[in-house]
């Protein structure tokens, strides 16, 4: 792969310069066809420290007399698992003596994981070649496609790969080019018996008993990559004490196969006929057993169509109480919908299918079957749902404006409740767009055609619409304009009132700034909420008492709808509820929680598949590193938060991005460029940021505009900003205003707005903000020459800014402490770390104890949702500021320090 340094060459890269510290050795492993010998071939041409030497089978002479070789060396061996075994304890003995002794000698050995481990290379550190990303997948079929290819076929064919190169070649081979370029349908499923004998080549051994197959059969109905043991071994007539083939392992009453793609390629390598037998099989094995999966494996027992069974499985997979999750029922009412004869109920049950599918993170998935389901003789009911579904995926992964035109093309097809709830996901959409016209369109008491003039659409009269299935609209994402005005706290029992009726009255009086009309309906919202455990009523709790500015309420709204969706197994909800989490955070002032839970929701995000989702994650990050004055941090989330923002056109994450940008120039003392990047967001014009969150960054534009010394930039929105205060929706917006003043104000009333300032702080929580103001006051006092008055000032911002973890802004304060002719007081060790350790920043700190850990720079970007790039960036920056020149050095100070620190 040529122009693009891919994840695989990244992994190799850091893995060498890891091995390379110290020398060392790692046993390389994965999937038939991951591509462990082209990993060794990437290491051998980016290993630079000396000749490289690649040993064949059996060549235990030959690692000999490389291993004489004065310098550096990288030793490269392929398939070690087939040397003989006194080979393979040969070559075990010269790892251990490189890994004991100094020599500058890096081993890497392959081994294939479909077979039983060598015991002789057992003891050896592994590093497993997981599946390729979806990016890196995508640029391989660019690469090797011989002809154009389809961008939807080119989804498909990387799902079908599973990342898996080998597999997405074999594809690629099988394909015509018609079928590549989308002109003509591809086979189902695309990774079919040949295509995986093709990969699998002479590694499928003979299956007599059929253990294997029936292994791979009650594996598939279940989705994971292991079954039950004792129900297997039943199915398959076996003794519970028979040898197993190599292909399987057991454990704690489980059998699994070491190799997904082996499992794959056993049952599709089957016949028809065996495949069913195997179902049947494993369904008579569980008689007695209640639940879906004896129903399921009969419906693969049987062939189309099947009303009967086909009737009991979608029964059983619909079962509300059931506690089966949305995976299994997906693939449940696939096959129901297979056995279906009926058109009409054959694409009800694809789109109920779908819907799952979606609830599950597989969105891809979910796509396909809802093309399934809208065809022309589908009922109109079952088009419009399978475009609302639509709009749904769209709006967590697309572009918003297309989401929007889905919902409104289901409103047209819907009947009227169906329909509200649609139109409810259409000003979703246009909040995510920055279009608050098109929003307020949408949110009118009852859906209208798209043609109507918003000023008629508004005089409607109401009705009781619904809300969108999954998640309500991101109305709180940080900004939205809601106030608390009016608001009185709830009574204990929960509220009349229908929630989605009151979610879109509330969020239409929000746009049209009728915060006294806002307060009731959203109050209801949260209540409602609060006093159930559904997980889409709980994410509208969480999004309305964003609106109202009540963090406690939107925090516990987001914490119990991630308890509630992770119990139900809806991974399509779990980053939505972490990105509210994130935000409740970020409004209390709390931003290192906020980046736990921004972290964490990105990586739900990637593996849901939601782009958009994931851009609000890296917003939420770029703001919080921001704060902890990490430049690149900031630069390289707010550049993936914009990535997505740009191609689908989130303008509310694009606005978030460029506050984080600004912010930390200001925290590295440039407010001239802050100011030039804020000015756009905050003026008036056509350029200015979403409408829900310019003004949370009006503030930081004031403090720019004022330290640049072009405070008349500032005067108008400052007044602006008093009626957003005046709202209550933001708890430390009545400081931040009086800050505001204070900045603008001449010298005979700043004093006094600065007091007030640190007054109205005491009422809310967080130190950031607080230092803040407190240093703008101590470079106030300084420039007037109140020195005393001055040190005190800034020596609490100085404290502040380091309790909560933000170094770049500490040293603001510590250099006009000594400005001011006082040297600043040395911070507690217990601020950041202890002893040498509290020399480095807090994400330098973070990365250096996950590395002390034993993680590889992969893993902790992993971890930390960085790249590893960054990882790489700041772990030479922890080795330079440490003095420290391997890892073992730094193994040995974090422990050190740990023991310390509990001593102490």
């Amino acid at each position: 792969m040529t122009g693009h340094t891919t994840a695989r060459q990244r992994l190799t890269a850091e893995l060498l310069d890891a091995l390379r510290t110290d020398g060392g050795v790692r046993v390389v492993t994965g999937e038939p066809g991951c591509g462990r010998t082209t990993f060794l071939d990437h290491a051998a041409r980016l290993f630079r420290g000396g000749p490289v030497r690649h040993v064949r089978a059996d060549g235990v002479r030959e690692l000999d007399e490389a291993l004489r070789t004065a310098g550096p060396l990288l030793v490269c061996v392929d398939d070690a698992d087939l040397w003989d075994a006194p080979s393979r304890a040969a070559l075990a003995r010269t790892a251990g003596r490189i890994r004991e002794t100094a020599v500058r000698t890096t081993l890497l050995l392959t081994v294939a994981n479909h077979r039983p481990p060598p015991p002789e290379l057992a003891d050896l550190p592994v590093l497993r070649l997981g599946p390729l990303t979806p990016g890196d997948a995508a640029l391989l079929i660019r690469e090797r496609a011989d002809s154009a290819v389809d961008p939807a076929v080119r989804e498909e064919l990387i799902s079908a790969a599973e990342g898996n190169p080998a597999l997405l070649l074999a594809l690629l081979r099988s394909l015509s080019p018609d079928q590549l370029g989308g002109r003509r349908a591809l086979p189902q499923p695309p990774a079919g018996g040949e295509v995986l004998a093709d990969v699998a080549g002479d590694r499928l051994p003979d299956d007599p008993g059929g253990l294997l197959l029936t292994t791979a059969a009650a594996a598939r109905a279940t989705g994971e990559e292991e079954a039950d043991a004792a129900l297997v071994l039943r199915a398959a007539h076996a003794a519970a004490d028979a040898p197993l083939p190599d292909l399987l392992t057991r454990g704690e009453g489980r059998l699994r196969f070491r190799s997904v793609l082996m499992a794959r390629a056993v049952y599709a390598t089957a016949s028809a006929e065996d495949r069913r037998a195997a179902h049947l099989a494993v369904a008579e094995a569980a008689t007695g057993q209640e639940g879906i999966l004896p129903l399921l494996h009969r419906a693969w027992a049987v062939s189309a169509p099947a009303p009967t069974v086909a009737a009991s499985l979608a029964a059983a997979a619909a079962d509300p109480s059931s506690p089966v999750p949305p995976a299994l029922r997906r693939r449940a009412l696939t096959r129901a919908a297979d056995l279906t004869p009926d058109e009409a109920e054959r694409a009800r049950r694809h789109l109920a299918a779908a819907e799952q599918a979606l609830l599950a993170g597989h969105a891809a998935d979910a796509l396909r079957l809802l093309d399934r389901a809208r065809g022309r003789s589908a009922p109109a009911a079952v088009r419009g749902g399978a475009e609302l579904l639509r709009g749904a995926v769209l709006l967590a992964d697309g572009p918003v404006e297309d989401a929007r035109e889905s919902f409104l093309l289901a409103a047209d097809l819907l009947p009227p409740s169906a329909a509200a709830r649609a139109a409810l996901g259409a000003a979703d959409a246009a909040w995510s767009a920055g279009d608050p016209t098109a929003c307020l369109s949408a949110l009118a008491p009852t859906h209208t055609p798209r043609t109507l003039p918003l000023a008629e659409a508004c005089v409607r009269v109401p009705k009781q619409p619904g809300s969108q299935r999954l998640g309500g609209p991101p109305a709180a994402r940080v900004g939205a304009t809601a106030p608390r005005t009016a608001c009185t706290q709830p009574t204990n029992p929960p509220p009349d009132g229908d929630p989605s009726r009151d979610h879109r009255d509330g969020m239409r009086a929000v746009l049209l700034a009728r915060f006294d009309l806002a307060a009731t309906p959203l109050r209801r919202v949260v209540e409602n909420g609060l006093h159930g455990t559904d997980p889409d009523r709980l994410l509208r709790s969480a999004a309305a008492a964003l609106m109202l500015g009540d963090v406690t309420s939107a925090r516990r709204a987001g914490a119990r709808a991630l308890a509630a969706a992770r119990t139900s197994g809806s991974a399509a909800l779990e980053p939505r509820a972490l990105e509210y989490l994130a935000y409740a955070e970020l409004r209390a002032g709390r931003h290192q929680l906020a980046r736990t839970h921004a972290e964490e929701g990105l990586r739900a995000a990637e593996r849901a598949g939601q782009r958009n989702t994931a851009a609000h994650h890296h917003a939420v990050l770029a703001l919080a590193a921001s704060i902890e004055g990490e430049a690149d941090l900031v630069a390289e989330h707010a550049e993936e938060a914009l990535r997505t923002a740009r191609r689908h056109g989130l303008a509310q994450a694009a606005t978030l991005a460029h506050w984080a940008a600004a912010r930390a120039d200001l925290g590295a003392g440039r407010p001239r460029e802050a100011a030039q990047r804020l000015g756009p967001l905050v003026r008036p014009g056509a350029r200015r940021g979403h409408f829900a969150v310019w003004m949370l960054a009006v503030p930081c534009f004031v403090e720019a505009a004022a330290s640049a010394g072009r405070p008349q930039h500032a005067a108008a929105l400052v007044e602006d900003f008093a009626l957003w205060a005046a709202c209550g929706a933001d708890p430390q917006a009545p400081s931040q205003l009086l800050r505001c003043r204070a900045l603008l104000a001449g010298p005979d009333t700043a004093d006094e707005l600065y007091l007030s300032a640190l007054d109205r702080h005491d009422d809310t929580v967080g130190d950031f903000e607080r230092a803040r103001t407190e240093l703008l006051y101590g470079k106030w006092l300084r420039r007037r020459r109140r020195l005393r008055e001055a040190r005190t000032r800034l020596e609490e911002a100085r404290l502040g800014f380091e309790r909560c973890g933000a170094p770049l802004w500490a040293q603001q304060a510590a250099a006009e402490l000594r400005a001011g002719g006082a040297a600043p007081n040395p911070a507690p060790a217990a601020s950041c770390g202890a002893g040498d350790l509290a020399r480095l920043t807090p994400q330098q700190l973070r990365i250096a104890r996950y590395v002390a850990a034993g993680a590889t720079n992969r893993e902790v970007a992993l971890s930390l949702s960085v790249s590893t790039r960054t990882v790489d960036y700041h772990l030479r920056n922890v080795f330079a500021t440490l003095g420290l020149r391997s890892r073992v050095e730094l193994v040995r100070l974090v422990e050190q320090e740990e023991k310390t620190g509990a001593r102490l």
